[in-house]
Order: structure tokens, then sequence, then C-alpha cells
């Protein structure tokens, strides 16, 4: 019986570091810095506008991605330490477009 109460106690000691450990992980890298920058493209047509949509999305950091084809805006959220706004720029202008970031 002593040693069932022993194993019992170490197993929930063990249970506990293990959750602890993985709060702790979670919170640390749930506090990635995420920023979102706006850009004027000149698209003219909806095919211009799926081309962004079609490969944008698959650049370095990108967590989100809305093209605005009438407006044409093209905004992205993206993690900070993965890529910046310069990047992104370039990344949209590869496919041959006119890009300019809109200031807040």
């Amino acid at each position: 019986m002593k040693n069932l109460s022993k194993i019992f106690k170490s197993t929930l000691l063990v249970l506990s570091i293990v959750i602890t450990s993985t709060l702790s992980y979670a919170a640390n890298n749930s506090d990635k810095k995420v920023e979102t920058v706006v850009f004027k493209v000149e698209m003219d047509c909806m095919g211009c506008a799926g081309k962004i949509e079609k490969n944008i999305p698959f650049e370095k950091g990108v967590k989100k991605l809305d093209v605005d084809f009438k407006a044409q805006k093209v905004t992205i959220t993206y993690k900070a330490d993965k890529t910046n706004k310069e990047n992104l720029k370039k990344a949209i202008e590869k496919l041959k477009f006119k890009v300019e970031e809109i200031k807040a």
C-alpha cells in the first residue's frame, strides 16, 4: 500500500511538471508579435487578385491575406519575427504588380 501511494505521488508530480512546462511553452509562443500592413496594388482584373491570393499566403510568416480588387488594396497580417513589410512588398512586386504601402 505504501508503494502504491509513492507511485501515485510520483505520477502526480511528473504530470504536474509536464502540464506546467506545456502551458509555459504555449504562453511563450503565443506572444510572438503579429503585424498588419496594407498595400495599394494596381490590379487590372479579378485574375490579378487571384494571382495574389494564390501566391502570397505561401510567403514566410503570412497569417492572413485579404485582397480587395475594387479598392485596389491588399491587407496582410504577418508574424514580425518571420518577415517584414519590405519582403512582402517585394513578393507582390515579383508577381509584376505596382505596390505602394498605405500608411495608417
